[in-house]
């Protein structure tokens, strides 16, 4: 038997091997990104839902906090724009793997404050007599505790103070989740943009909803962790529990923040190493169905473009700036569907910030539930619906194979949808929490109160005592007193969390009840409040699982406007942009304003304002609601903008294509026509030729 020569072509079978080898690396490559969002987003909602216990830990107001929540855009700000245009010609996985490893270490450095701290001590009006078996007078005690505060007060130095966690320990975590930020910067543009180069054009959509589903999973484990985290002391292992006199619901509990960013800081490390396995570029989706003339064209046109690429990186930086990469920016925002897609997209991150970094402090304070159960409802229920969202949407694109316009019509109308049902929020809410001398009288009469000296009254007035504590007490009555002195308590009985308080002046102001003693804890809500609760979290989550259904739309929309030269850069630009004028001062300003409706600040050790206590709940929802709502209902303007704008390209792109097809067609025609006339003429020659040949 003859074997075939060495320059025959391969077999159909090893033809189809290695299709489905490039088939299988683009798949890895999916399965790595998608774990790698997965772990981002793990990290990422952990840290907002960790945002509460880190106020509470480091003694700091909201608008610090939003400070600290702004560090990760300020981070990717550092080096967006060069990590996304320069990115695409370099080795994208390996860059997205180096990545991955700066967001673990970023999550590691987040921790080591709680590992050189002391132990954590709350703000208490009784914590040195916790351990005593007999009984204490609040009202002497706590004069005592104003004396020695003003004794102890001059003897605490300056210096000694800063040296307080609540003074400047909170930079690691600013530091760390800087860090995160850098290291978040690649993952989004040089992966999507990696998918949308070697994938099908038709398979684009999908692929990225599944990576974009599997991705907001994170953020269901990291909610989880959270409020796990959060049901946990702080010090776990290191003190006494039965000796900690407060519960899950108190505002000056704290949980262990500290555990889920060691668990998140390892997850991210085993996301970082597939991706130091995977190739730099990868054959397009399908092109071995091409014939081999069409393959040669394209890897030539392939060789040009390195030999292109060689060019570049020859040149310096500053002629390759002024060549190529200023004109790719001009290009970039003198197209005016860019532009308004930016502007959309940073008012709507303006809001949506906002409301994930302040959303669990909005159900802790409005409904009256604890922060662990706020972040775990959100995680076991509202992403959930986010995720089934995103995947509907992708769905429905590949599905129906809508245009660019179709895509902007999901968009548009989900995003509205779900405002529409966010309106409700406003009256599916509570009244504020019955706190004698903030929210009501000590008569029981509703008076919203922002001043100190109204904590003070008749039924008191004999204690002197201290107004900086916030140790609050709850009588049958159900209404919450600041402290057992407000309260007017002269005696107590038992020990720890089982303290009971008798003989308080002040429960008795303004009730028939008899009984006249408190016990540690604020008051918990009616029952009617409990229900508003529930109808808001099934609206919610409703709503939640519309807006996502435009999610995938969205982003085909920007990668379908743009020119595909500058699909990375793109991307990058308009992270950048986002990041800086949205995800930078959304929490800041949304926690400056909800700073406003404090109603009691603790205080720290050195004697200042520490973390907000209780707020006035009506004030916070007008606020907080307030700038959501203004917010998304700007965008929906430009939204309007950007749909005429869509409409208008594809009219005329339409038109294009029609004229095209017409000039395509008359070519046709004429070439056809000539080549009728062609073979009339030269029919006869070979007729006559074919006589001669006979007749000799």
């Amino acid at each position: 038997m003859m074997e075939p020569a060495s320059g025959a072509p391969s077999s159909p079978t090893g033809a189809r091997k290695r299709r489905q080898r490039c088939c299988s690396k683009l798949k890895l490559f999916l399965m790595a990104l998608s774990f790698a969002y997965f772990a981002k987003a793990f990290q990422g909602s952990y840290m907002k839902s960790s945002i509460t216990q880190i106020e509470r830990r480091f003694n700091i107001p909201s608008s610090l906090i939003g400070v600290i929540d702004g560090s990760f855009e300020m981070g990717n700000l550092l080096v967006i724009a060069v990590v996304s245009y320069f990115g695409a010609k370099l080795h994208r996985p390996k860059l997205i793997g180096t990545g991955c490893l700066l967001m673990a270490l970023g999550s590691f450095v987040t921790v080591i404050p709680h590992f050189i701290m002391g132990k954590y001590e709350h703000e208490t009006s009784i914590a040195h007599s916790v351990n005593l078996t007999t009984d204490i007078l609040p009202c002497q005690s706590n004069q005592a505790i104003t004396s020695d505060e003003t004794a102890n007060s001059e003897e605490i130095s300056v210096a000694e103070c800063q040296k307080e966690a609540s003074s400047s320990m909170w930079i690691y975590v600013f530091l760390g989740n800087m860090l995160r930020g850098i290291g978040e910067t690649p993952v989004m543009p040089l992966g999507v943009s990696y998918v949308d180069d070697f994938a099908r054009e038709e398979n684009t959509a999908f692929y990225l909803a599944c990576i974009q589903t599997v991705g907001i999973l994170g953020p269901v484990f990291g909610y989880m962790m959270g409020s796990l985290c959060a049901k946990l002391y702080v010090d776990i292992g290191f003190v006494n529990l039965s000796t900690v006199t407060i519960n899950l619901k108190d505002s000056r509990w704290v949980g262990a923040w500290w555990l889920g960013f060691l668990v998140a800081g390892i997850v991210m490390l085993l996301a970082s190493i597939p991706f130091w396995f995977l190739p730099r570029s990868l054959p397009k989706q399908g092109e071995g169905k091409k014939h081999n003339s069409t393959q040669e064209e394209e890897r030539g046109s392939k060789t040009k473009k390195q030999e292109h690429a060689v060019d570049f990186s020859q040149m310096t930086k500053g002629k390759f700036i002024s060549a190529y990469f200023l004109p790719s920016l001009k290009s970039l925002f003198c197209n005016p569907i860019f532009f308004c897609i930016l502007c959309v997209s940073v008012i709507q991150v303006n809001a949506f910030i906002g409301i994930i970094t302040f959303k669990p402090k909005f159900i802790e304070q409005t409904y009256g539930q604890s922060p662990s159960k706020a972040i775990f409802l959100i995680g076991t229920l509202h992403l959930p619906a986010v995720a089934l969202g995103i995947f509907t949407g992708g769905f429905v694109l590949k599905k129906l194979k809508l245009t660019v316009i179709g895509a902007a019509r999901v968009t548009i109308g989900a995003s509205f949808t779900s405002f529409l049902l966010s309106v409700s929020y406003y009256g599916l809410s509570c009244e504020n929490a019955k706190v004698a001398g903030l929210t009501v009288s000590y008569e029981g009469l509703n008076n919203v109160s922002y001043q100190e000296n109204t904590l003070l009254s008749q039924c008191n007035s004999e204690c002197a005592c201290s107004l900086k504590y916030w140790d609050p007490v709850c009588a049958d009555n159900g209404m919450t007193f600041v402290s057992p002195c407000l309260a007017g308590c002269k005696t107590s009985t038992g020990t720890g969390k089982q303290m009971v308080f008798h003989n308080c002046s002040c429960v008795a102001t303004g009730t028939e009840s008899k009984n006249t003693s408190v016990v540690l804890g604020q008051c918990a809500r009616g029952d009617d409040c409990g229900t508003m609760f529930t109808y808001y979290l099934v609206v919610s989550v409703i709503g939640a699982y519309i807006s996502a259904c435009g999610a995938t739309p969205g982003t085909i929309i920007l990668l379908r406007s743009i020119n595909p030269e500058l699909k990375s850069l793109a991307l990058g630009i308009l992270t950048l942009v986002i990041r800086t004028l949205g995800g930078i001062p959304s929490p800041i300003y949304f926690g400056a304003l909800i700073d406003m409706t404090c109603l009691k600040w603790g205080s720290n050790k050195c004697g200042g304002r520490g973390a907000c206590r209780i707020y006035d709940s009506n004030a916070f929802k007008a606020i907080f609601l307030g700038l959501v709502y203004g917010l998304y209902s700007l965008s929906y303007l430009l939204w309007f903008v950007l749909y005429t704008l869509l409409k208008r390209r594809f009219q005329e792109n339409q038109a294009d294509h029609v004229s095209e097809d017409e000039g395509k067609a008359n070519l046709k025609e004429k070439e056809d026509t000539g080549s009728h006339k062609d073979r009339h003429h030269i029919m006869p020659k070979e007729e006559d030729l074919l006589e001669r040949e006979s007749g000799i």
